[in-house]
């Protein structure tokens, strides 16, 4: 089982504004780079007017933060989101009733070699990662 937490944990979680883009349009929105979660989510009412959700042939089962409490999740989506104008991207579980916006998970900041500092309040990317990426 994969770990996603219900609810926010200590000090492991940066609020920062970020701004998103789907196929039907774009949307800035409150994301929290939570580092005890393992995939990125995201609540369907941020989705609408950026994305269709496309359903899983298998749903994914996953373990909460509550114990014995998991989350059957069924549809997912790609999104681009910009972190001081770059451009990253990834794929964002749908999570019905999620009480934040976006939640970036490790996996997420694994991929793009994010680093949250804590000290400062702020999300380091690394910058070979952002010159490979084009705009």
């Amino acid at each position: 089982m994969l770990y996603l937490p219900k609810a926010p944990i200590h000090m492991s979680i940066l609020k920062i504004p970020l701004h998103f883009e789907g196929s039907l349009g774009e949307k800035t929105g409150y994301a929290l780079f939570d580092s005890g979660a393992s995939f990125s989510c995201l609540n369907p009412d941020f989705l609408e007017q950026l994305e269709i959700p496309v359903k899983m042939r298998k749903p994914l089962e996953i373990a909460t933060a509550a114990q014995g409490s998991y989350l059957k999740i069924s549809h997912a989506v790609r999104l681009d989101f910009y972190y001081n104008d770059i451009r990253l991207s990834d794929e964002f579980m749908v999570i019905p009733s999620l009480s934040e916006d976006v939640i970036i998970g490790v996996n997420t900041l694994q991929k793009w070699r994010i680093k949250l500092d804590f000290e400062h309040d702020t999300v380091i990317v690394d910058p070979k990662v952002a010159k490979a990426i084009l705009k």
